[in-house]
């Protein structure tokens, strides 16, 4: 896609060729099994240039441009791909350039002169590109919800912590955090989408995209390494459950399951799904230790593994915590200053 974005000499000579209103068949990339589809036409081998494209899209038949795109190899070219390959589209041209890429791997592109569009056919899929202004309105748009998102994660991430120390978490508590991260990424994805498809006109989306994503909450795999297997520590199944798993379930879920609460449960490992929501979990500590910059990945996961959850973790003085292979006084008393300041600020947040 970033091949053919808005500022490419592509695109621009896509764009002369749809003011003109003329239609267009053009591969991206040439090698023999393309050879094999092509009868008549003519190659030219010369430079690339939106103009030149532009006038050979006035005759019949493709055009077929260099892999790297600076050359148009050839012109006029018959296209026969294999009939017998499946293909949504109906008509000849949009048909011809789907059976193409299918059959050949390449990237190929139809230029409708009677419907005015740009579809592009890679990988098997299709996708018809927007001019920039449409894009750019519905980028802006979606970047005004994930600054709501973001609030509402920060929210919601504020006061898992303060129930963390209080030991009062429920799984309502850890699903509402990991909807919440999951809508603040897909919204996310949706944005990095649109600002490929700019190109160099996306570059002011792009920081304030990088903006919001500063302190957006925790990372997704912090979260569920707290709570993914709380289920069966708290006896209610015997299934370990995996992590990455859940990562791709989570993602798969479409909307109206990930709204809701009770279908998360699920994925953490909860059978009763909604009736368990209200069902009290303890954290493991993933998530606040890896909040204390000082102490590396690798300690975090020896002093988790040290003590039984987050409040005996808490409970543990420096003596205890020096006892753990890496942990020396200095980054004992980081660890518990730290818990201590957690500690703290929930006390803080609750007279507030």
């Amino acid at each position: 896609m970033v091949k053919i974005a808005p500022g490419t000499e592509l695109r621009d000579g896509l764009e002369r060729i749809l003011r003109g209103r003329t239609g267009a068949l053009i591969v991206l990339g040439f090698d023999r099994g393309i050879e094999q589809l092509t009868t008549g036409g003519f190659p030219i081998d010369i430079e690339f240039s939106p103009t030149r494209l532009r006038e050979l899209a006035k005759m019949d038949g493709a055009i077929i441009l260099s892999k790297d795109l600076t050359r148009i190899l050839h012109a006029g070219i018959h296209l026969v791909p294999d009939p017998t390959i499946p293909a949504t589209e109906t008509g000849t041209r949009h048909r011809t350039a789907e059976q193409t890429s299918i059959q050949t791997g390449y990237p190929v592109i139809a230029v409708s002169q009677s419907m005015n569009t740009i579809t592009i056919y890679v990988d098997g899929q299709r996708h018809q590109l927007e001019g920039s202004e449409t894009i750019l309105a519905r980028a802006t748009q979606a970047l005004s919800t994930l600054e709501r998102y973001k609030t509402r994660l920060v929210e919601v991430t504020n006061a898992l912590s303060n129930q963390e120390i209080e030991n009062v978490v429920t799984v309502r508590d850890v699903a509402t955090v990991i909807q919440r991260l999951e809508m603040v990424r897909r919204i996310s994805e949706e944005i990095r989408r649109d600002i490929l498809e700019l190109g160099v006109n996306g570059r002011l989306v792009g920081l304030h995209l990088e903006e919001l994503s500063t302190g957006a909450g925790p990372s997704l795999s912090v979260v569920l390494r707290d709570y993914a297997n709380a289920a069966r520590r708290a006896g209610m199944g015997d299934t370990i459950v995996d992590i990455n798993q859940i990562e791709q379930q989570l993602a798969a879920l479409d909307s109206p399951h990930l709204v809701d609460l009770g279908q998360i449960a699920i994925l953490l490992g909860f059978p009763g799904g909604a009736s368990d929501l209200d069902h009290h979990v303890e954290p493991r500590g993933f998530r606040l230790l890896s909040g204390i910059t000082s102490l590396p990945q690798h300690l975090v996961e020896r002093v988790v593994q040290r003590f039984d959850g987050l409040q005996e973790l808490m409970a543990a003085n420096v003596d205890e915590l020096q006892q753990i292979e890496g942990i020396g006084e200095g980054r004992a008393r980081s660890v518990r200053e730290g818990l201590s300041r957690f500690a703290e600020d929930s006390l803080l947040e609750r007279y507030r």
